[in-house]
This record gives structure tokens, C-alpha cells and sequence, in this order.
């Protein structure tokens, strides 16, 4: 196994870098409704006759719904406009009443969050995806991650840990509950450099700001630029499963009809070519 010595970070490192991406999640924050409400008005301008939905979708799902919109428009349908975005954030948005027509989630409880609120359309919730949580690494390199408490723990306790935020972001979460599991999250905890979603989390293994990154086997196969070091089982973890519901404000039919696009076959398909799963199967 490969030597991890080298990745140890220089002192006030780790702070550093964790002020920089808290400074860009501030940034962020500020402006994703300003961004939320200019989605709305391109949506409105979609197309004559119809209104484009408005999609609110977890970060870790842009090449996919990216690829099943592409795929609805051709079938003479506006083309949905998409804001992706950590779901923590994106349900907050929601309880603060941004425009919005469907909300996809990497995780349950967020979706939970909104429900009990009344927030989302009675009987338009099912579960679309599923998912795997892997370790990452740049992709010049050769680790092999032991995936049990103290020999993980000392791997990645050597330098920086990529993770989303484990306090409220479904990656981190996720990620937090695994290592728990494994007997290596208080070895680690304070190496954590905590992004603002998985896919921030990805870009810090990218250019080496991190040696190693906790995030979805979906974004490590989204980039030539990590490699997967190890994947977690899938019972050290609450199963990842993304929930879709069509949101309690929508009017908009187009909804509605693109909710039961991504649901049908053609749409799971789609998913499938990105390597996502049936939710709640391990895959």
C-alpha cells in the first residue's frame, strides 16, 4: 500500500483551506436565489404555449438530468431549466418560497423535512435513484484504502479529507455514518475539510488541495481527473436514495409530465449510463 507521509498539510493548513470554502458557500448562499429567480424567468420565456419546469436537483446529478432534459426536449417538450445545489440548500430555498416545480434529493431526510411542511404535491413522491459513496484520490495515483477503523483512520487522518458538509449535506452525511460505522470518524473529524456539496468536495481531490475525498461513485466516474481508492460498504451507511417529488406551488404541467419521464424506463435508463442504481439496491 502506497505512502501517505508526503500528504501530511503544513500548520494552519487545514484552517485555511476550510475558511476559503466556507467563503465561497457564504458567496453562494447569497446569490443562488438571485440565480434561482433568473431560472424562473427563463423558464417562463421556454417557449410558446408552454413553460419549462423549474428543477431543483441535488449537485450530484448534473451529467444525468442534464442528459434526460436534452433527451425530453427532443421529444418536443420545453427543455426544464435546472439549478443544481448541496439539498440542504435547495430544501431551505424551497421552505423560503423560491419559484420551483420539482425537487430531487440525494437523500430522504430533506425530503421528509419538506413533507412535513406540506410542502411538496400529495402522492408525487418516489424514489428515483440509488447510489454508492467511494474514497477518491487524484488519478496519477495508486492507494489502496483498507476500509477498517485504525488502518483507515490513519490513512486518512494524513493530510486533508474532501468531504461535503457531514452536518447537513447528504454526502457528508453519508460519509460521516460510514466512517462512524468503521471506527475512524474521531481520528479523522478533524482533518475534514467540509464543502458546500459533493460536487465542491470532488474539485478539491481535482487539483490537489486534498489527498483524498469521500463523494459518490458517480462523481468519481463524472471526472478523468480522481480515481476510486475504495468504496465503502453499503452497510456502514443509511442507504442513498434520491427521492423526486413535484413541489406544493407547482402549476405547471410540464411538471408533472417530466416528474413521470425521469420515473419511467427511458428515463431510469439514462440514469443507468451514469452509473446509478435502483434505489435501495446495492449496485
Amino acid at each position: 500500500m502506497g505512502q501517505v507521509a508526503a500528504h501530511r498539510p503544513r500548520a494552519g493548513g487545514v484552517g485555511q483551506r476550510r475558511r476559503a470554502v466556507y467563503a465561497r458557500g457564504m458567496f453562494a448562499h447569497f446569490t443562488r436565489r438571485l440565480v434561482i429567480a433568473g431560472l424562473a424567468a427563463l423558464a417562463l420565456g421556454a417557449a410558446p404555449g408552454s413553460r419549462a419546469p423549474i428543477v431543483l436537483a441535488a449537485a450530484s446529478l448534473q451529467e444525468s438530468l442534464d442528459a434526460a432534459a436534452d433527451q425530453w426536449a427532443k421529444t418536443g417538450h420545453p427543455r426544464p431549466v435546472i439549478s443544481f445545489a448541496a439539498s440542504s440548500t435547495l430544501a431551505r430555498q424551497i421552505e423560503a418560497g423560491s419559484p420551483g416545480d420539482l425537487f430531487v434529493s440525494a437523500d430522504e431526510e430533506w425530503m421528509d423535512a419538506l413533507a412535513a411542511k406540506r410542502l411538496i404535491a400529495p402522492g408525487t413522491r418516489a424514489d428515483l435513484v440509488g447510489n454508492r459513496l467511494v474514497v477518491v484520490e487524484p488519478a496519477g495515483r495508486r492507494t489502496a484504502v483498507p476500509l477498517n477503523g485504525g488502518r483507515l483512520a490513519r490513512l486518512l487522518g494524513a493530510g486533508p479529507l474532501a468531504m461535503a458538509d457531514p452536518d447537513s449535506v447528504p454526502a457528508g452525511k453519508y460519509g460521516k455514518a460510514a466512517l462512524t460505522k468503521l471506527g475512524a470518524w474521531d481520528a479523522v473529524s478533524s482533518h475534514v475539510v467540509r464543502a458546500e456539496n459533493v460536487r465542491a468536495a470532488l474539485a478539491l481531490v481535482e487539483r490537489g488541495a486534498a489527498p483524498f475525498g469521500i463523494v459518490y461513485l458517480t462523481d468519481a466516474k463524472a471526472s478523468s481527473k480522481v480515481r476510486v481508492a475504495g468504496m465503502f460498504p453499503a452497510a456502514s451507511h443509511p442507504p442513498i436514495v434520491y427521492p423526486i417529488a413535484r413541489i406544493a406551488i407547482s402549476t405547471n404541467p410540464e411538471a408533472e409530465r417530466f416528474r413521470r419521464y425521469l420515473l419511467s424506463a427511458q428515463g431510469r435508463a439514462i440514469f443507468a449510463r451514469f452509473g446509478f442504481g435502483a434505489p435501495g439496491r446495492p449496485h
